[in-house]
């Protein structure tokens, strides 16, 4: 579905227009009606009329597992929400959401918090399920990726760090947990599966533009 049109290229997003939220809303039962869904990734919104719309949706699909990357800045800088999306997306849409997958900067922002331990159990006691902190724009050898959710202690997986920023990794760690969970996997597995698959998007990452350069997501799944 298309919710949130830009204009962005591999350096940055200069600009965002919402989709009609009733066009949004079109989309959604067009594609209900016609086809079974198994699982359902959410990137830029664009509007807190939107999250309304997908809201509603979703409220009759109570069983479809929800992955939520909370899109809120471009990785060269670019606002992708304003305010009201925020606390529209907080409020309504984490809660139905299985997980939600932010980054170091939208976790403290969400959570309120730089502590990510902090920030994430916030967003749990604000009715998020789990939340899936991941770590591709820190530092160090590895990328750790954390799974906070009612359980007492966080569950981390470790990922060598290629080096250097590239252009929709979250997006592509988000869709790719989605589709395991679409294929039938539990939460665990479909992170675990996606983050391998993302690391061999980046190993052969192209070079399409003068920014950033693009996970190669046409490579194969691993069996």
């Amino acid at each position: 579905m298309l919710s949130c049109l830009t204009v962005q290229d591999t350096q940055n997003v200069y600009g965002a227009e919402t989709v009609n939220p009733e066009l949004v809303r079109q989309q959604l039962e067009c594609v209900a009606e016609d086809t079974p869904i198994h699982a359902v990734k959410t990137g830029a919104l664009g509007s807190a009329a939107v999250v309304d719309v997908l809201v509603d949706f979703l409220e009759k699909y109570p069983d479809i597992p929800v992955i939520t990357d909370p899109v809120i800045k471009a990785a060269g800088g670019g606002d992708l929400a304003d305010d009201e999306l925020l606390a529209a997306m907080k409020g309504r849409l984490f809660p139905l959401a299985e997980m939600i997958t932010p980054n170091g900067i939208e976790l403290a922002l969400l959570g309120e918090s730089e502590n990510p331990d902090e920030a994430a159990r916030k967003l749990l006691d604000k009715g998020c399920v789990s939340v899936l902190a991941t770590g591709g724009h820190g530092t160090g050898v590895h990328i750790t990726n954390t799974l906070y959710n009612d359980s007492p202690t966080p569950m981390s997986w470790d990922v060598e760090r290629i080096g250097g920023e590239y252009h929709g990794t979250g997006c592509t760690l988000a869709a790719a947990i989605a589709a395991g969970r679409a294929q039938g996997l539990s939460p665990r597995a479909a992170i675990s599966q996606a983050q391998n698959y993302v690391h061999r998007t980046i190993l052969h990452a192209l070079e399409v533009g003068k920014g950033q350069p693009v996970p190669d997501r046409g490579i194969l799944w691993e069996q």
